[in-house]
């Protein structure tokens, strides 16, 4: 026996997350009928999973790829209401047909790494916050920052919903007008990052994301994608191979 969330995740359609809210969403069936209780097992080998209309099959191989996902593409799969463009899109324009869904979110307006499989166990991992995985940016803010102001982005800052002190933070290069930082955390909260450089007066030019805990971003360009070759796998707490 399997719980719903975990196989759903598992046939690369979405994570566990998303599954949850699709189950509560009314929009899974079980053998024909609809399931809104979180926790409900199924026999993967027997039972028979709608979602959204879609009769999902378990994959036997589990598939895990790397992907430079540009600016102005959301982090979601499917189409969106308002009409932005989604990684549905991209893999459209790319010709990349794998069943695969993202680990956690990269902003509408950011860039760099993102992490796609269908293994769904993986991605649990990954993202759960116990485990405190360490995700890399390159930050460029603009405004040029004192020896003053970036001793107290060392130390942290309260913002609205959380303490953010980064893991680690340097500044790589001063501009004319922008400051160019290469910060790491490990904290996964909304737009975090631009909270917290905006909270201390420097508003955010462009985001990068780098790596996320061992898997690097490397000499991908944007809109390429490429299979992470050996899989990775977990080691222990908050370290990927």
């Amino acid at each position: 026996m399997e719980r719903l969330n975990k196989f759903i995740a598992s046939t690369g359609y979405c994570s566990r997350r998303k599954a949850d809210e699709l189950i509560k969403e009314g929009k899974v069936k079980v053998n024909g009928k609809v399931i809104k209780e979180l926790g409900v097992k199924i026999n993967p080998d027997k039972d028979k999973v709608e979602v959204e209309g879609k009769l999902l099959k378990k994959p036997e191989e589990k598939l895990y790829y790397k992907l430079y996902k540009p600016v102005g593409y959301l982090t979601a799969l499917g189409k969106d209401k308002f009409g932005r463009k989604t990684l549905t899109d991209l893999f459209e324009e790319i010709g990349f047909k794998k069943k695969v869904f993202p680990v956690g979110r990269l902003d509408y307006n950011s860039e760099g790494l993102l992490i796609l499989t269908n293994d769904g166990d993986f991605a649990q991992k990954l993202m759960h916050p116990k485990n405190k995985v360490p995700k890399t940016y390159i930050v460029e803010v603009f405004g040029r920052v004192n020896a003053k102001t970036f001793n107290k982005m060392k130390k942290g800052i309260k913002l609205e919903d959380v303490f953010l002190k980064p893991d680690d933070i340097k500044i790589l290069k001063k501009t004319q007008s922008t400051t160019i930082f290469e910060i790491t955390i490990h904290s996964g909260q909304k737009r975090i990052l631009r909270r917290f450089f905006k909270k201390f007066g420097f508003p955010v030019k462009r985001l990068k994301r780098i790596a996320v805990g061992n898997i690097k971003l490397g000499n991908l360009k944007e809109k390429q994608i490429q299979k992470i070759n050996p899989p990775p796998k977990w080691q222990g707490k908050g370290f990927i191979d």
